[in-house]
């Protein structure tokens, strides 16, 4: 069971212009698909009953008549059903005709939502057949029963929390304001569109954009349902394109002109409840009054899930817009920083570099902010400091990128004063304190040496370890300005690899190839026959699982038990559900126990949806207890 996520559908029958007992047929079809698929909202498009192409005809008495008759049986059919049904018809009120939407569930009709902005334009003339929706709600008698008419409406379902649909039909969202604005502020969580939008060349574009970007703009999910097969092509054609898209993601959407013009997804409604209460803003908008409309269904339980789960959430999956989004983070750093640079009138900047990842990526951001700047690269001082766990190859690799990115480059060794503070205190083990203090004497190395040259000294760590607290407090924890601090460990490696295959530098790029392919590793302990003996990624667990804990904890604060769900589903094939539960537990452990790091962090640029500084993103107690976190993930069996 996947907790707050309902199925929903969207879907174009393929009809006959005016033929409205075969069209009902389809829709019916559709219906019971629906049914079985354990969707809990099926949107049809606009005017499918009888065709969106009618014309003239929907004057027709035998027409009107028809769609009246196949909607009273469309709304029998949904008798046994858990599904809320939209499916658009004409609908006749007071002698005026109207481009309505029939919303329906278990047999019973619930309201009728006519069209809002009824275009008039090049292709469109619809003001000839259909009025406009009235400016209130009224109440209308249909089969015997009396509904709400208007277009003022939220269905709100009542067995599953935040379950609120609104409806606007084609052309309102095109319009400047939009029906689905009001129907977001007054607390619907889902919108259904009933369209028939005509296709000419670039269209399917723009409608992308103009459904992703509601649904963005207004955090919610959007149904889009298209008319297609069947509609006359007299002046248009049609292509049943589909698409449903939660809070500016695509989820799905259907190929134009496709056979089966169908698309189903899961919409997380879970995550839409959270974002909202997080907007301040979207909570505290102007009134918007909409007559409420309870329902109860109990769809099928979601036991699996169709849209895909993203175990990288913080790496794009597109190769175009990987790059795109690799250098857009290097320019957000290197901004950062040239300001800070500038604003300090600092000559120099210091650096710490391993020859791994992170200093890696620290280097070229601080590169790239000395060339914003116009300041020569001599006055960026990067310092090796080998210890007691430094290995060869890392101390290579360090000396090779310094040479490779033409920035000066000094070898401080350590050993010694490592020593002699260890022979200061008494400590004879190789345990924290051997290790923190070679971290500590690394920063009060830089912290001097940036005071002696008029510098600042960049910070290295990236956004995993600070959630992670795998840092020395007061060591490597301590900057004067961190560039990575909103970097994640998964999106530091892709960076650096961008970097590796567009830099056109071949030393470069083989010096970036080898560091890639160094494990991670504080090489604070001795090396085993000259390899690196201390693994990171052994030692706390893989950063893929953590930066996925990490993005789902702090970006959405789902439940431990959902976040556990989730990761099976994301990881299946690479971990174990064994494995899974081991880290999650012990990433739960360590982002409460290390929240005293984070409560006093230097400065650095936010990169992304996720941050944990203090001062913005990520307030959090440092003495919060675990506990409750915990025992939801004993009760997993």
């Amino acid at each position: 069971m996947f907790d707050g996520y309902v199925r929903v559908t969207a879907a174009t029958p393929r009809i006959k212009t005016a033929d409205v007992e075969y069209n009902a047929l389809k829709i019916s079809e559709l219906m019971s698909a629906a049914t079985d698929e354990g969707a809990a909202l099926l949107c049809l498009p606009e005017l499918c009953l009888t065709g969106y192409t009618c014309g003239d005809l929907f004057f027709q008495k035998t027409l009107q008549q028809s769609a009246l008759t196949a909607l009273c049986e469309l709304i029998a059919q949904s008798s046994h059903s858990e599904t809320l049904f939209i499916v658009g018809t004409p609908f006749v009120y007071r002698s005026a005709l109207y481009n309505a939407a029939a919303v329906f569930c278990r047999g019973e009709l619930l309201g009728v939502i006519p069209k809002t902005h009824v275009p008039n334009y090049n292709e469109f003339y619809e003001l000839r057949h259909f009025a406009p929706a009235p400016s209130e709600i009224v109440y209308v008698s249909f089969a015997g029963r009396t509904v709400p008419f208007g277009a003022d409406m939220i269905f709100t379902c009542s067995d599953i929390p935040g379950f609120n649909v609104g409806v606007e039909i084609c052309e309102d969202l095109w319009a400047p304001n939009p029906p689905s604005i009001d129907h977001a502020i007054a607390g619907a969580t889902v919108i259904a569109n009933l369209s028939a939008s005509d296709e000419t060349i670039g269209k399917a574009s723009y409608r992308r954009s103009l459904v992703s970007g509601q649904s963005a703009r207004l955090v919610c999910a959007y149904v889009y349902a298209d008319a297609g097969y069947g509609e006359s092509t007299t002046d248009m054609t049609f292509a049943g394109h589909n698409i449903i898209c939660e809070n500016g993601a695509t989820l799905g959407e259907t190929a134009l002109f496709a056979k089966d013009s169908r698309v189903s997804s899961e919409i997380d409604l879970f995550a839409l409840k959270r974002d909202r209460q997080r907007m301040n803003t979207f909570a505290r908008g102007r009134l918007s009054k909409r007559l409420t409309v309870p329902f109860s269904i109990s769809p099928a339980s979601v036991t699996s899930l169709s849209r895909k789960i993203d175990p990288r959430p913080f790496v794009p999956n597109d190769t175009h817009e990987k790059g795109a989004r690799c250098e857009e983070i290097l320019s957000i750093q290197s901004a950062g920083l040239a300001k800070r640079l500038e604003h300090t009138a600092c000559d120099t900047a210091t650096i710490g570099v391993s020859g791994g990842l992170d200093s890696c990526l620290a280097l070229i951001a601080v590169v790239r902010a000395f060339n914003e700047l116009k300041k020569p690269l001599d006055n960026v001082v990067a310092v090796t400091m080998p210890c007691f766990g430094t290995s060869g190859r890392t101390k290579t690799n360090a000396h090779r990128l310094c040479e490779a990115l033409r920035v000066s480059c000094r070898e401080i060794d350590i050993t010694d004063v490592v020593k002699a503070h260890l022979k200061d205190i008494e400590h004879n083990d190789m345990g924290v304190v051997y290790e923190n203090a070679q971290a500590r004497v690394r920063t009060l190395t830089l912290m001097d040496l940036a005071n002696k040259m008029n510098g600042i000294v960049i910070g290295t760590g990236d956004l995993s370890e600070l959630a992670l607290g795998w840092a020395t407090y007061n060591g490597d924890h301590m900057s004067m300005y961190a560039v990575n601090a909103g970097v994640p460990k998964t999106l530091v490696r892709h960076i650096v690899r961008h970097v590796a295959d567009t830099c056109g530098d071949g030393w470069l790029t083989d010096t970036l190839n080898d560091i890639l392919d160094t494990p991670v590793s504080p090489e604070l302990l001795p090396p085993s026959e000259g390899e690196i003996s201390q693994k990171t990624e052994e030692l706390i667990g893989p950063y893929d699982l953590h930066d996925f804990f990490l993005y789902h904890v702090t970006r959405w604060g789902r439940a431990p038990s959902d976040i556990y769900a989730l990761a099976i589903l994301a990881f299946s094939g690479e971990y174990s559900k064994e494995e899974i539960l081991k880290w999650l537990r012990v990433f739960y452990k360590r982002f409460f126990a290390q929240q005293f790091k984070r409560s006093c962090l230097p400065d650095g640029p936010k990169i992304g949806s996720v941050s944990l500084s203090p001062r913005s993103d990520w307030r959090m107690p440092s003495d919060a207890s675990v506990a409750a976190w915990l025992k939801d993930l004993d009760a997993i069996t």
